[in-house]
């Protein structure tokens, strides 16, 4: 009798995902048109130059963040620029030889060899040696917080201690209180991974957050400190109140943002996984509605060597799971006939 009743929920199961799954597709973009780190509009047109060896509206781009304080932009676009440096950096090399104290360059070439040095098995002796190098970045101009964000990844690598994080942390944020990308480097830092604990990497990432103006993405810090403890073990001995609580003020910075909108697909995709792994299907499907097309490398390269597919996988199985917690008919079905024509 059991094993029948077994069989009976599988069998309605199935048919709850064949009936319900393709109209759980509505709102996802296909397969085929979602990307992966899609370079934004102004970022698009500098990275195709990048390709051709031009070095100009890179240096024309970065000077604009710069100049208007835009310091968000700035950090994601030297990332971005660092990266595509990291395979192909001959434009650099131009650009730093026609103009070699410029401080969009370095900063560029700061992080290019900050991420080569983590990338090598050599690397905290390779870290060591770019100290220089990345206080001449810093120099460049003293406003910018990048720099300082660099340095503080670089003192993760190089096992600097918590009063040499302290130092560096207090000129990140006396440059920009709010700047995500120093708050991340911090977090990491202070993660059981790291230098910290679970504890001190949470109470670091509430207090943020708690701080944070509203509408801006470090209030999603509380949803990365969740993800690093997610990566670090068995769920059930874990704080899972303060991981709900990360993922309902991260939903609720979602909610901010229009559906399709770059600016926060990080967040979300973020979002989405640890959901996800909280089987909270229905919200979960509802952030992949709102990332649109803009899948991100993190987290899933964290846990994937194809970012991309794991995406879309992870992607599919929400809407199967959504789909087999559906009634098998709806109100409006019973009594319908269900013959040739239902």
């Amino acid at each position: 009798m059991v094993r029948t009743m077994s069989l009976i929920r599988a069998l309605i199961s199935t048919a709850r995902m064949v009936r319900h799954t393709p109209r759980l597709a509505d709102g996802l973009p296909p397969d085929d048109a979602v990307l992966l780190d899609a370079p934004d509009d102004r970022l698009a047109p500098a990275l195709v130059s990048a390709a051709l060896g031009a070095y100009e509206d890179t240096a024309k781009l970065l000077a604009t963040t710069r100049e208007s304080a835009e310091w968000e932009n700035r950090d994601r676009y030297v990332m971005r620029l660092a990266a595509f440096a990291h395979h192909r950096d001959e434009w650099l090399g131009h650009w730093l030889a026609a103009s070699p104290d410029d401080p969009d360059a370095l900063v560029v070439r700061a992080e290019l060899e900050v991420r080569r040095a983590w990338e090598s098995p050599a690397r905290a002796e390779l870290l060591g040696e770019l100290g220089p190098l990345i206080a001449t970045a810093a120099e460049g101009d003293p406003r910018d917080p990048v720099p300082w964000r660099i340095a503080l990844d670089h003192a993760r690598g190089t096992h600097a201690g918590h009063d040499a994080f302290e130092s560096l942390w207090g000129e990140a944020v006396r440059r920009s209180s709010h700047h995500y990308g120093c708050h991340v480097a911090a977090l990491k830092y202070l993660s059981a991974q790291w230098h910290g604990s679970h504890q001190e990497c949470f109470d670091f990432a509430e207090q943020a957050a708690e701080d944070a103006l509203p509408g801006s993405l470090v209030k999603a810090l509380p949803m990365r400190a969740a993800f690093s403890r997610l990566l670090d073990g068995d769920l059930a001995s874990m704080a899972t109140d303060r991981i709900d609580a990360a993922c309902e003020q991260a939903i609720t910075l979602s909610r901010v943002y229009a559906a399709g909108d770059p600016w926060p697909a990080e967040v979300r995709n973020l979002l989405a996984y640890v959901l996800v792994v909280r089987h909270r299907w229905d919200e979960a499907l509802e952030q992949f509605r709102l990332i649109g097309p803009y899948a991100t490398s993190f987290p899933w390269t964290s846990l994937t060597d194809d970012p991309l597919g794991w995406f879309l996988e992870t992607r599919d199985g929400v809407r199967l799971q959504v789909a087999s917690t559906m009634p098998l008919w709806n109100r409006t079905d019973r009594g319908r006939p269900r013959g040739h024509y239902a």
